[in-house]
């Protein structure tokens, strides 16, 4: 069986080129910023391989032309998509959000019965674990939630992961992460004949799912109480990994937390700012004393 599995990635590995692979690395930076990293020759050839033939083309330099392509916005998403790693589940780095319902969602419950403004973002959301969880929190802390001025925006540069996500629906073995009872409180039961539990229409509604490049300008103007962004950048190159932490912590209210991955770090110039309240955590100083105000336009949709 290993015999097979080695013969198998080096005749995937002889599909495409180092030049080729080259190629392939600097466009993926290019649209998305992420680091191809040497020695994935072969993850690349069999991840490739669909979209060559969806785009009718042989090789790896035709398959480059396409994309280059004026209006290639198509061929570029599924190439992104192809490309991309999607791995997440509920309660990933469980203390984050033990830290989150301890330290921060009652006073965000308190300002939201208040009729202000609270926004939470999950950024590089996947498949939408995280977003959903983060829900069940806020649900957890202001039951009257989806009736007052607080969302959550849940976005990804994966369209294809986007739309799993907006299904809501998830096997039932993955909820057993979940605390307490949120499984059965937010989760409506499996039909019959499915393994499948849906997310409730409470926790859906607080919830807007929006593809994001985070590469790129973003198309909303407002800042966060609460920013999950945790293994993200972990895949970008060290000068996008320093631009993104700048552009995230710009985005962080007074007072407001910023999360990130437990093997992810940020210089401390950029951090000067905040307060380190854990692995991954970090708190701005100060407090929002702003009004109620209405969401923008189009800020979290």
């Amino acid at each position: 069986m290993t015999l097979n599995l080695k013969n198998r990635a080096a005749r995937a590995d002889d599909l495409i080129s180092e030049e080729a692979y080259a190629r392939v690395a600097q466009l993926l930076h290019e649209l998305t910023g992420i680091h191809l990293p040497q020695g994935k020759r072969a993850m690349v050839s069999s991840r490739l391989s669909r979209p060559l033939r969806n785009a009718g083309v042989a090789d790896i330099d035709a398959y480059c032309r396409v994309l280059a392509q004026p209006g290639a916005t198509r061929q570029q998403d599924e190439f992104i998509s192809a490309l991309t790693t999607n791995t997440t589940r509920f309660n990933r780095e469980a203390h984050h959000f033990d830290h989150l319902c301890q330290d921060v969602l009652p006073a965000l419950a308190a300002k939201a019965q208040e009729g202000r403004r609270v926004r939470l973002w999950s950024a590089g959301c996947s498949s939408g674990e995280e977003a959903y969880g983060l829900a069940f929190h806020v649900l957890d802390h202001c039951p009257g939630a989806p009736t007052r001025d607080l969302r959550i925006l849940a976005t990804d540069i994966d369209n294809r992961i986007l739309a799993r996500a907006r299904q809501a629906r998830y096997p039932a073995s993955a909820l057993a992460a979940l605390p307490g009872d949120q499984a059965s409180r937010y989760f409506d039961p499996a039909p019959a004949g499915s393994t499948h539990c849906q997310v409730s229409a409470a926790a859906r509604q607080l919830i807007a799912f929006r593809h994001l490049n985070l590469k790129q300008d973003w198309p909303f103007a407002g800042r966060f109480d609460v920013i999950f962004c945790r293994n993200v950048a972990i895949y970008f190159d060290e000068t996008t990994q320093v631009h993104l932490w700048r552009r995230l912590c710009d985005r962080v209210l007074p007072g407001g937390v910023l999360y990130i991955g437990h093997s992810e770090s940020i210089p401390p110039d950029i951090t000067a700012g905040f307060a380190v309240a854990g692995n991954g955590i970090f708190q701005r100083h100060g407090r929002d004393t702003g009004a109620a105000q209405p969401a923008k336009s189009g800020e979290t949709a």
